[in-house]
């Protein structure tokens, strides 16, 4: 019995069954097929418009053939943790890597929370290194974790011994999160509980007492003093060990390091991307754990068993080895109900994401990721297939070392040889022993490989660690994994790995989605492309067709708002470009048969129908405006006009007393960002389109026999003013929840001239 045990899987993989899904996603395809083979056989009536709506039903038609072939085999990890630990003798050691970047933006109190929950996890504690990288180069964060290192003394054990299911202390203590078991009765559970409800009460309140105050106010010594004479963005590299395990102590506490980087105005500091680089040497130094787990700092452990359920799938002797990294989606502890502004994405996870899974492997989300240390370090799966290729040093290295490491490493790597020497153990599959392991005696050599000059001439940030030339780092980073030939996996234990904070309202999403988008458009003009990996590396076909998904959403902008446009401009000019007569009822049905198919998926995984609209109003809204905005910003940034800005988003500052309620959840707010300009634009055309046409302000004359515009052109920009309707609400609000009366002037302004052009268009 023993022996079977030893040759069973340490994760299977299940394929899901989705017939009717499948259906109905063919016949929303074969709707679109026939609507353009209508335009094509009504030639005769091809004007300008109907051209130009033929390019985008054209491109409509490819983006859902791209979600077609992305859900047609969706598929899940089951992982079996009690097989590991039987076939395994030895735990490996993980490192968690942990970022943050603005101490305003992300209140290190939500930083600390994270921490505390890694610190927890159910793993030996000598087997376990939290890095945490501070691009703020805060005081306020460093004080944070030093406060919290001795909370972590007790509450680490207090975890352990109760068992308890959620170790971020302000959702453990959250009215939300609390759950009853029988050992919560006994006395002695309820005077710790308290004990440590009032301790961490303390803890926070000290922390925020703290962040309130200035730098000015702060005394800078001791510890401390390294951060005198600090900015932001130009200071030397400040590299903390707080926690150290020196006696390598199983039930103890892991090591935590706080890390800074170099940072100084003439050098490119490279964005999330330089800092899980810095992380990586850093780590690779002082504890050169073979798996890495990346987390933001708003991400916190709700499985404490998770570091066990990716190893199943990594350590995995069968279907394991081609699997460079384990992705858990993030889902979201405060999520609004019914997901007002759409950022929530549980329809996408449960169809788009599961669909990857069961290709070549979901995308690199960039958080709650557990990475094989060597492919980080360009590692290829198979060597021998990859003989040969351009920039393949490092097959040299595993096959000639004692001739050409120092020289070939150094030139790869950098300067550093004591990290030269852990990569090249890295790669060739050791590790330290945890008797070795002593972070403190690595700080100045850390300092060194996390200077802002240290990667110039080496391959960081192109074939080693996280691809540079993007503010989206993860999904080229993603790609240049896969096109190497590696598989990656999702692990969708029960309970979710993670929970993590969704931005808090409109204008968090917009910075978010704006982000994104900048960066994926710098992604599919670039050799990290899904197209290049396609063709000149090892992304299988669907794969690569799968990621045009996400990269293309720049290009669905374009599309839409010229598909927008078009509407209105019919209405105002009397003509048309959907169809009429029989001809109108394929639009019509396309319309009906996509809404009810993406409701069916909605109801489906337990959503409502509330969040739904929500979804496909969303969808709408961002699309053709944040989405529109960052795919311009990334053309701009292509062509050397203008620079891309790496933007934060907002993180909520969490209380454990919080009981949720709040009268401005899920209200709209705006700003003077260019995205809204766009948003109320649309709008304020869509509504002079509808008055145009419904009180007959067309010009005499512009009335064509049989050419007007007709019920489609009305129907589709009375479903936009829909869409838009909590703009026609802003248009008349007060204070943050109206829209600022600047962007209503500038909208006003670009909807005179887009009617002025359609009437000279039309006069001409």
């Amino acid at each position: 019995m023993a022996n079977q045990e030893q040759h069973l899987p340490l994760y299977e993989k299940i394929w899901l069954k989705r017939t009717f899904q499948r259906v109905m996603d063919t016949f929303v395809l074969l709707l679109l097929l026939l609507l353009l083979s209508y335009r094509l056989f009504s030639i005769n009536t091809f004007t300008l418009p109907c051209f130009l709506a033929f390019l985008c039903e054209s491109w409509f038609t490819f983006a859902w053939i791209v979600i077609l072939n992305t859900k047609w085999n969706p598929a899940v990890s089951q992982t079996h943790p009690d097989r590991l630990l039987q076939q395994v003798t030895e735990l490996p050691p993980v490192d968690l890597l942990v970022t943050t970047a603005d101490p305003v933006l992300e209140p290190p109190i939500i930083t600390v929370n994270t921490v505390l929950s890694l610190l927890a996890l159910d793993y030996p504690a000598n087997k376990l290194a939290c890095y945490v990288s501070d691009d703020g180069c805060s005081p306020f964060t460093f004080f944070a974790l030093v406060e919290a290192s001795k909370f972590a003394k007790l509450w680490v054990p207090f975890c352990k011994k109760y068992n308890v299911q959620v170790r971020a202390p302000f959702r453990y203590f959250s009215y939300a999160a609390t759950t009853k078991r029988e050992e919560e009765d006994s006395p002695q559970f309820k005077q710790e509980w308290s004990r440590m409800k009032d301790m961490y009460d303390n803890l926070s309140h000290q922390i925020q007492d703290v962040t309130r105050k200035s730098i000015q106010q702060l005394h800078l010594d001791g510890e401390f003093a390294v951060f005198k004479n600090t900015e932001q963005r130009n200071h030397p590299s400040i590299i903390k060990v707080i926690l150290e395990n020196k006696e390598g102590l199983s039930d103890g506490l892991p090591h935590l390091i706080y890390i800074s980087r170099e940072k100084r105005p003439d050098y490119p500091h490279n964005y999330k991307a330089g800092a899980m680089n810095v992380l990586a040497r850093v780590s690779g130094l002082m504890t050169n754990a073979p798996f890495m787990l990346n987390v933001d700092c708003d991400m916190f452990v709700n499985n404490p068993k998770i570091v066990q359920h990716a190893m199943c799938i990594l350590m995995d002797a069968k279907n394991g080895k081609d699997v460079a990294f384990v992705q858990c989606f993030q889902q979201f502890y405060d999520g609004i109900k019914d997901d007002p502004f759409g950022n929530q994405w549980v329809a996408a996870f449960h169809y788009i994401i599961l669909g990857m899974a069961g290709l070549q492997g979901p995308i690199y989300a960039g958080t709650n990721t557990f990475h094989r240390r060597n492919v980080i370090y360009g590692l290829y799966p198979d060597d021998e297939i990859n003989r040969g290729r351009k920039g393949l040093a490092l097959t040299w290295i595993l096959k000639f070392r004692r001739k050409l490491a120092d020289k070939i490493l150094m030139q790869q790597f950098g300067s550093s040889k004591e990290f030269v020497k852990s990569a090249a153990h890295a790669l060739e599959g050791y590790a330290y022993s945890p008797n070795d392991i002593s972070p403190s005696n690595f700080i100045q050599t850390a300092i060194q490989v996390a200077d802002c000059g240290y990667e110039n001439g080496t391959s960081w940030g192109n074939q080693i660690g996280w691809v540079y030339g993007s503010v989206a780092e993860d999904v080229p980073t993603g790609l240049n994994i896969h096109r190497k030939g590696w598989r990656s996996e999702c692990c969708t234990p029960d309970p979710i790995a993670f929970t993590g904070c969704a931005p808090g309202g409109l204008i968090s999403t917009m910075i978010q989605q704006k982000r994104w988008v900048l960066g994926l458009t710098n992604v599919i003009f670039g050799k990290y492309s899904p197209v290049m990996g396609t063709i000149f590396g090892r992304i299988q076909l669907r794969a690569g067709l799968s990621y045009c998904w996400i990269t293309t959403w720049g290009f669905r902008s374009v599309f839409e708002v010229c598909y927008a446009t078009l509407i209105a401009y019919c209405l105002i000019t009397n003509t048309n470009i959907l169809p009429k007569g029989v001809g109108l009822w394929i639009p019509i049905t396309l319309f009906v048969v996509y809404n009810i198919h993406t409701l069916l998926e909605y109801l489906s995984v337990g959503l409502s129908i509330r969040h739904w609209w929500n979804n496909q109003r969303m969808s709408i809204i961002t699309t053709t405006t944040a989405w529109l905005i960052g795919f311009l910003c990334g053309i701009l940034k292509l062509l050397g006009i203008s620079d891309a800005v790496f933007e934060i988003t907002q993180k909520e500052c969490p209380n454990s007393d919080s009981d949720g309620d709040d009268a401005d959840t899920g209200r709209f707010t705006f700003d003077e960002s260019p995205a809204f300009l766009v948003g109320t634009t649309i709008l304020l055309v869509q509504l002079t389109a509808l008055i145009v046409r419904l009180l007959g302000l067309t010009p005499t004359g512009l009335t064509q026999s049989g050419n007007g515009s007709g019920p489609g052109e009305l129907i589709c920009s009375m479903y936009l003013v829909v869409c838009y309707w909590p703009y026609l609400k802003g248009l008349f609000a007060k204070g943050k929840y109206g829209i600022p009366l600047s962007t209503i002037c500038k909208s006003a302004a670009l909807t005179y001239v887009f009617v002025h052009f359609c009437r000279n268009t039309v006069i001409g």
